[in-house]
């Protein structure tokens, strides 16, 4: 039986995927978690055959759990269903190890697809993602400033973005306010950008924020 493993941190999201996914998959199992900790918490415990993650998480992002899982299972295909589009989480997902990278408005049957590709040990990309890639691969595309940034660096910027304060963010991430503006720091270095003002107006402007 193939077991599926469903992380999302919206119930509405999750009982729409199971749905969708059920229609191709009519015996599978599934199984459904709303953070990190508890996505982890489950991969440790019982046998999966799919991972469908989401990145914008609770605490730690999605990132930070497909970094995990390909540590610890590298054999169990992860694939990546997100709100933010390809152009700025796809290429980042797949050189992470993901087996693929969906957005949230892609149709049912490409859902679908991609898992079916996913669990026969495939790589599903949409024409634009490949075509994307290939520019990348090929150096005919410029990377972005933002794709210096590590997974938590990614998530520190978001809750900026989203009018967080340093507080706030520690205590959503479970850190130090010390270390948030560390990470703050580097971010501002990375992207040449120093106010809060301009990394919320970098983000928005990069889509790294929904």
């Amino acid at each position: 039986m193939t077991r599926i493993l469903l992380v999302d941190d919206h119930e509405v999201v999750r009982r729409g995927v199971r749905l969708v996914v059920a229609e191709g998959f009519p015996a599978a199992e599934f199984g459904e978690a709303r953070t990190a900790s508890e996505a982890l918490a489950l991969l440790a415990a019982e046998r999966w055959d799919l991972l469908v993650l989401d990145i914008t998480l609770p605490g730690r992002s999605g990132l930070d759990v497909l970094e995990d899982v390909r540590r610890q299972w590298p054999r169990l295909p992860v694939l990546v269903l997100s709100a933010y589009p390809e152009e700025e989480f796809a290429v980042r997902c797949l050189r992470l190890g993901a087996a693929g990278y969906l957005t949230k408005g892609s149709a049912a049957d490409e859902l679908v697809a991609a898992c079916r590709k996913a669990l026969e040990g495939g790589k599903y990309v949409t024409a634009a993602l490949a075509e994307r890639l290939a520019a990348v691969l090929g150096g005919t595309v410029r990377g972005q400033p933002h794709d210096a940034l590590s997974g938590r660096e990614l998530q520190v910027i978001r809750l900026v973005a989203s009018g967080r304060t340093m507080r706030e963010i520690a205590a959503e991430l479970r850190l130090s306010e010390k270390t948030i503006a560390t990470y703050r720091a580097r971010i501002a270095q990375k992207l040449g950008v120093s106010t809060n003002v301009d990394l919320t107006r970098y983000a928005l402007q990069h889509k790294l924020v929904e």
